[in-house]
């Protein structure tokens, strides 16, 4: 509920802190002192548009917060710790500025009008004298049944079934449509894959294949270069085994050659014989493996060569054939199987359609079910209300288009004369009628309603006498259930509140301020009696205001 409201510099208020408690509150005031400024700095702090005429005069900014109890409000938590906002408490700040700009806080953090509007929508509802105007919609009208019928949450999963629904059948209509470019991107996607399926390049082929190319292309000279290199080592006249074992020869005899130099150098020279003997042997060997396969360099040179050619075709470079095949090869099998989909999606688009309408029947009986409630209850009020003539009724119809929250358009009708069929509530009710019928809906829905906090403004005008007490033993039994602010020209709806606030005009010095209070009972009494009685505040109607005021507080003890 609202704990705290405080205005700085708007309207004709310096400066106002208000503490507000649960049960019902009455505001009251001379025409004029500013009750709709209070109910202004409340708009504003619940998103509505600002202007800078609602800066006091010669200020540069009006600054108003509102802060809410929400302990009791899941939806509001929830609301706030989506946004990773703290939801241990809640602070909805406003500052407008003499440009006409305005900004907006939660709980400290920056954010937008339509977020004050939103997290607002969870706190705490206005019933203005133009609230009569929302109920004049019939989308209110709907929202209100679905409240009252508790099946607010089943109204949005049937809302996020249709979008599901909705989407699906776009989709389906999209791909019928698309239906000639598909085929011809998927021809294109065969004839690709078919090529590629042919080429069949394994991972890393490529790098192979010219590899292997580069070996065959350059076997022939190998070999003869091998040739020549072993001849080189072994040859008979000439060869370096040959050269190296006349060396040994010379050397071997000479006195002085079991030791020192000539011993290191017998056994180098005796060394170098062993490592050619062993050259030659690899050589013979490598000799015999090689292979002159002209054959297989010529299939290797034309795989390559196509490779290149379907990779030019592809722009891209041979060796990255392998993953395109793997890519196109998917989007193809995507494509094809696209057609058994148009199927399965058609199929689907049709169940969830089926779902939906399932959904949405069962919605449209537990609505017409509670339409019959809704309209006994609001007829008990009316009746309460001084407007026992008056038949109300709740119309639920089969709307032609199917919509998010389902099949059904619902509307309130009224018949204020015996005998006259009921019409909807715009063609109907004068003022003091709409604001008495209003009033009667209002409470029904209001002891329905998840939110704790309503305002009533001015909802009594045309109201007069015992209907009066009546709206008050009303407001005040909303009350005892959460919050109930009205304000009121009623001394006989005043007197029934659990506090009352009050608020006066004070001239200083060349400015109007505006200065608010809850009032004591002894204060309570003095104004309920200027309420009755006008200026002159006479011995009898002081009484009469104490025994309306003590009348009202005992009647509920």
């Amino acid at each position: 509920m609202l704990v705290q409201l405080a205005i700085r510099d708007y309207a004709i208020v310096d400066k106002l802190d208000l503490e507000l408690g649960g049960g019902m509150t009455a505001i009251t005031g001379e025409t004029g002192a500013g009750k709709s400024i209070l109910l202004g700095a409340l708009s504003l702090c619940l998103g509505e548009r600002a202007d800078a005429g609602s800066i006091r005069h010669g200020c540069e900014r009006a600054d108003l917060s509102a802060r809410f109890d929400i302990a009791a409000l899941p939806e509001a938590q929830a609301w706030l710790e989506s946004r990773e906002l703290s939801s241990d408490d809640c602070l909805l700040r406003r500052v407008v500025t003499a440009g006409g700009r305005s900004k907006a806080w939660i709980n400290g953090q920056p954010a937008t009008i339509s977020d004050l509007k939103a997290l607002g929508e969870y706190l705490i509802e206005i019933h203005g004298q133009h609230a009569h105007q929302a109920l004049l919609r019939e989308e209110t009208h709907l929202r209100l049944l679905d409240d009252f019928a508790g099946h607010a949450n089943k109204v949005r999963e049937l809302a996020i079934l249709y979008r599901r629904w909705q989407e699906k059948n776009r989709r389906l209509k999209q791909l019928t449509e698309d239906g000639d470019e598909l085929q011809a991107r998927c021809q294109l996607l065969r004839y690709q894959v078919e090529e590629l399926d042919q080429l069949a390049l394994a991972t890393d082929e490529v790098k192979a294949l010219e590899s292997e190319q580069e070996t065959l292309a350059h076997a022939e000279e190998t070999l003869k270069e091998a040739q020549f290199a072993s001849q080189c080592c072994d040859s008979d006249d000439k060869g370096a085994l040959t050269l190296l074992n006349q060396a040994v020869n010379r050397l071997a005899p000479l006195p002085g050659s079991d030791r020192g130099i000539l011993a290191d150098v017998l056994a180098m020279l005796g060394d170098a014989r062993i490592q050619v003997e062993e050259a030659v042997r690899e050589l013979a060997r490598f000799a015999d493996t090689t292979e002159l396969d002209p054959e297989r360099l010529a299939w290797v040179d034309e795989r390559l060569s196509e490779a290149h050619r379907i990779a030019r075709k592809h722009h891209a470079m041979p060796d990255e054939l392998h993953e395109l095949h793997q890519k196109l090869h998917r989007e193809l099998a995507g494509f094809e199987g696209g057609e058994q989909d148009l199927e399965a999606l058609a199929e689907e688009v049709e169940a969830l359609h089926e779902e939906w309408r399932r959904q949405a029947k069962t919605i449209s009986t537990a609505r017409r079910k509670a339409a019959v409630r809704l309209a006994k209850e609001v007829q008990n009020q009316l009746t309460f209300l001084a407007l026992g003539k008056a038949q109300f009724e709740v119309a639920v119809k089969e709307r032609g288009q199917p919509a998010p929250d389902g099949l059904d358009s619902v509307q309130f009708l009224i018949s204020t004369n015996p005998g006259q069929p009921p019409r909807p509530l715009t063609k109907v009710a004068s003022g003091g009628e709409l604001s008495r019928i209003s009033l009667a809906i209002q409470v029904v829905a209001a002891s329905h309603s998840t939110i704790p906090s309503l305002v009533f403004d001015e909802v009594d005008v045309g109201v007069s006498g015992a209907t009066a007490e009546i709206v008050g033993q009303l407001l005040r039994r909303l009350g005892s259930d959460g919050q109930v602010m009205t304000v009121t020209h009623l001394p006989q709806v005043a007197a029934q509140a659990h506090q009352h606030l009050h608020i006066e005009k004070q001239a200083e010095r060349n400015a109007t301020l505006t200065r608010m209070a809850l009032l004591d009972e002894a204060g309570r009494v003095s104004e309920l009696a200027r309420m009755l009685g006008g200026i002159k505040l006479s011995e009898r109607t002081l009484a009469h205001a104490r025994e309306m005021l003590d009348a009202s507080q005992h009647a509920h003890h």
